[in-house]
């Protein structure tokens, strides 16, 4: 049987709540359960209800999607619609599985529900194995095949354009996904974003160097804007400070 995921639309504007509505009934495995048009009306609803994914209008009355997303303690996955780009940074630093540019094409639409799908199918049942470390796992589709990638072992992941390349201490394997994809499926306490193309494994940082980050014989780029978010994150692995 399908896995069947309970979504809800936050949206101020019943038009765009319709048209999602209207794409959310063409696929089969999501199930639309709520529509709300402010955060407030979202929050009554979470409190006795649960979902596995938001689509998330981000310039709305009295508070922000994205603010409102940041102050959840365990929030579902969420898909942001909004008709403005200049949020993206903010929601990949949230999280977000994917970011979609009003009006969104069906087509478009569709690649972003089953990214979420398959970030779900690969989440749920990795937290039982993060209790023990040495066996934590993700399976990635490389080459046809679903390969076992062990998490202790990956140094980072680099997006190129709609893969990623996964970097371990011996092999560089490409996948098609995107970044978010792969920030989902990671546990976020072992792994940082410090640039919108690398996530980095902070167990395997070396050194850090001006805006750069020593990984095995890679150097990894900070992002200027990530840089007081990576060093904080760091920090509370290695306990020192870093050189400025």
């Amino acid at each position: 049987m399908m896995m069947e995921i309970k979504c809800a639309i936050l949206d101020d504007e019943p038009f765009a709540r319709k048209g999602i509505a209207s794409y959310i009934a063409k696929i089969d495995f999501l199930k639309l359960v709520v529509e709300c048009e402010d955060a407030i009306e979202l929050s009554q609803y979470l409190r006795l209800h649960p979902l596995d994914l938001i689509f998330l209008d981000i310039e709305m009355p009295e508070i922000s999607g994205l603010d409102y997303i940041a102050s959840l303690s365990n929030p579902p996955k969420i898909i942001v619609v909004s008709a403005y780009e200049k949020y993206a940074l903010r929601g990949y630093e949230l999280e977000v599985v994917d970011y979609l540019l009003k009006p969104v094409p069906f087509e478009r639409f569709f690649k972003a529900a089953n990214r979420a799908f398959d970030v779900l199918c690969n989440t749920a049942p990795s937290a039982g194995v993060l209790a023990n470390p040495q066996e934590a796992h993700i399976f990635l589709k490389v080459d046809k095949q679903l390969k076992k990638i062990f998490i202790q072992d990956i140094l980072f992941v680099q997006s190129m354009g709609n893969y990623v390349v996964v970097h371990t201490s011996g092999t560089r394997e490409v996948t098609y996904c995107s970044l978010q994809q792969m920030i989902s499926m990671l546990p976020a306490q072992h792994f940082i974003a410090c640039h919108r193309s690398y996530l980095v494994n902070k167990s395997k940082i070396a050194i850090i160097e001006g805006n750069q980050l020593h990984v095995g014989e890679y150097k990894i780029p900070i992002a200027r804007n990530l840089r007081d978010d990576v060093m904080a994150a760091i920090l509370n692995i290695t306990g020192r400070h870093p050189p400025r």
